[in-house]
């Protein structure tokens, strides 16, 4: 799927602000296996004194920017196409057991960006739970196919959850959401990680968008896409990371757009930094996600 992408985030300040200095990660970078940036365009106002961008060590697109002289808002627009081929889900019934994914991720030498070292530890977000940990126990027998136990643990999430945004907020820790059995897609995720973790089973965040599909005859309304977030479990040497989305119960497929891939929300945020004011702030994000017609 050939994908035209375009997100408005603003933030509009009670006072003007002087300073800002910030990280961005909101630039889709290319993932072997899923998806091809063809095109890529941020535009900042106002104009940011500084200007610089990078890869982080997950292979994450970033911006550093810093803005000196007073504003009361400040807008960042992303426009990106990007052709997503997601590769087919393998068997779950033939995937490594449960037992045998445990070792095979002590075992493991590798300490580069895709290492499931990196999944296998609590984060700064994602600490272990004991009662979360407990609650996923029951989908992962040691005998049992952990890509099948995955899809299990999906599920439960997407039917013992209740999706409810103003729930929490982004800073929630995963054993607030869980004992509210409510949330949004952030909280979701990061559940289900610290419970496979809490398991020794190695799990990442993964931030992007999803394409929404609106109702059978009813046009696509422009700006109601939204920013996502699901998980991506290792699965073993051969099978490696595949991507499920506990809030939607689906595994991710070709309307999942990549933005970012860490251990929690916290490696991924899509805008990270100081600003030096006095006052309050309002943020509002709109996000649009079209197939382009080939």
């Amino acid at each position: 799927m050939l994908y035209d992408i375009r997100q408005t985030t603003t933030y509009s300040y009670q006072v003007p602000v002087r300073v800002v200095r910030q990280v961005l990660r909101m630039t889709p970078v290319d993932r072997i296996g899923h998806q091809h940036v063809i095109a890529h365009i941020l535009d900042i106002d106002p104009d940011p004194a500084e200007l610089e961008h990078g890869i982080d060590f997950f292979g994450n697109g970033l911006t550093w920017l810093t803005i000196d002289q007073p504003h009361g808002h400040l807008s960042l627009t992303t426009r990106s196409r990007v052709d997503v081929t997601s590769t087919a889900l393998p068997d779950p019934e033939e995937t490594l057991l449960v037992d045998d994914v445990r070792a095979a991720a002590l075992e493991e030498a590798d300490l580069g960006p895709d290492a499931a070292a990196h999944g296998l530890f609590p984060s700064r977000a994602v600490p272990l739970d004991t009662e979360i940990t407990e609650w996923t126990a029951t989908s992962f027998r040691g005998d049992r196919p952990v890509l099948e136990a995955g899809l299990e643990l999906m599920h439960r999430v997407y039917e013992d959850f209740t999706y409810q945004p103003g729930a929490t907020h982004v800073a929630t820790p995963p054993h607030e959401a869980f004992a509210a059995k409510a949330g949004v897609c952030q909280d979701f995720a990061q559940v289900m990680i610290a419970g496979l973790r809490g398991l020794g089973l190695p799990a990442r965040y993964v931030s992007g968008y999803l394409r929404t599909i609106p109702p059978e005859g009813q046009p696509r309304l422009e700006g109601a896409d939204a920013t996502h977030a699901w998980v991506e479990i290792w699965c073993g040497p051969e099978a490696g990371w595949i991507g499920l989305d506990p809030t939607n119960a689906i595994p991710v497929g070709d309307d999942h757009i990549i933005l970012a891939v860490g251990r929690d929300y916290a490696d991924v945020a899509p805008v990270d930094g100081v600003i030096v004011t006095s006052g309050d702030h309002r943020l509002s994000v709109g996000v649009d996600v079209a197939p382009v017609v080939r």
